[in-house]
Parts: C-alpha cells; structure tokens; sequence
C-alpha cells in the first residue's frame, strides 16, 4: 500500500485562507511545474495548451510516485499575471486583456525530481505530442511574505477583493513587491461561477 501525503491539510494555511479577512502568510519555497505565455485567457490557444500540459504532466508524476509507494493529491492550477512596464505589483485588470502576461504552475511535493519530470515530459510527448511540453520547466519558487484571501465568486469579480489584499497591506506599512497571484481551486467548468473560490495572493515587503 502507498504511502499517503496529506499535503491539503499540511499546506492549508497556504491554500485555503478565509474569506472574511485578509491574512498575512509566510510562504516557503515549493517545487512547480511552469509554462508562461501571453494573452486573455478566455481566447488564447496558448493558455489552453499550457494548463492542459500542465495538467498531463501532474497527473503523469503522481501516478508514478503511487506506483513507487509515494500517494498524494493533485495540487490546484495556480497563475502569476501580470503587465509589462507596469512595476513590481505588474497586474492591471483593466489592461487590455491580450497585454496580460501569465505563468500558469501546478505545485510538486517534494520528492518529486527533475529526473521524474524529464521522464514524464519524454512519455507525455511520445504518447500525445503536446506541443506546449517544450515550453514547461521544473523550478523552486519562493514568495515569502505575502498578504491572501479567498475569493468566492466569478473572476470577473474579483477587482474589490483584490483591492481589499493592497488595503491590507498599505495598513500594515507594507508595499507590494511581486506578481499578483491567483490559486483556483474550482473548476469554471463544472461549477456555478458564483461558486468558485479562488486565492487571491499578493506578496508583500516592509517600507
């Protein structure tokens, strides 16, 4: 029987934060898979393509890590976004939308390597020819300090709440000092829109 890893109840502070309140976390270095691109979500082939490798790519890792002894969920589709020339902050909602730049990341418990996701990316392109496989990387990302909140509702909505994360910040004599961060946890796919959570993540430095 294989080992199972609980990281939804290790990493809840980091992925399930209230939605009362705003919060201030310290957010440790982690392993992600990563594609970046360019363009509004909603339209862009090239954002389609990098979740769904993404998405192949993290199902093919712990599928074999349980086959190796080692089980463990599948982590949320994350999004840094932001807007070139726009500082450190860097993400504008009301920019036009084909200006947005993204990277789109799927976090990796620990055990997992570079060897294990090279061999994944090998058989995930021998068995379905992705082509945005030539665009993913396997890399530590630390954000530190960061301020967070859940969003519940569509993403289209999310301008006050994201308001309400640099109300916080300013009130804690913090600036902002990285990318706008985004964690879904619903599927806009299967869910009623005003269902949806999503974390809303901005890090944060003192003045």
């Amino acid at each position: 029987m294989a080992t199972k890893l609980d990281l939804r109840k290790e990493l809840r502070h980091l992925y399930e934060p209230p939605a009362r309140e705003v919060v201030a976390v310290e957010v440790p270095a982690m392993s992600f898979l990563m594609v970046d691109g360019r363009g509004d979500p909603n339209v862009s082939r090239e954002y389609q393509e990098a979740v769904e490798v993404l998405y192949g790519l993290a199902y093919a890792l712990k599928f074999a890590s349980k086959r190796a002894g080692i089980d463990y969920p599948m982590m949320p589709l994350e999004g840094l976004w932001w807007v070139e020339g726009a500082g450190t902050v860097g993400f504008d909602m009301m920019a036009h939308r084909d200006a947005w730049q993204w990277t789109m990341m799927i976090m990796q418990p620990d055990h997992v390597t570079a060897d294990q996701v090279e061999a994944a990316v090998a058989a995930l392109g021998r068995k379905k020819g992705l082509a945005a496989l030539a665009k993913v990387r396997f890399e530590r990302f630390e954000e530190g300090l960061v301020a967070q909140v859940m969003h519940v509702g569509p993403y289209s909505a999310e301008k006050p709440t994201i308001d309400r994360v640099h109300a916080y910040i300013a009130a804690q004599g913090c600036v902002p000092s990285g990318k706008h961060h985004e964690i879904y946890l619903g599927d806009p796919r299967r869910g009623a829109p005003e269902k949806l959570r999503t974390v809303i993540r901005q890090p944060m430095r003192r003045r």
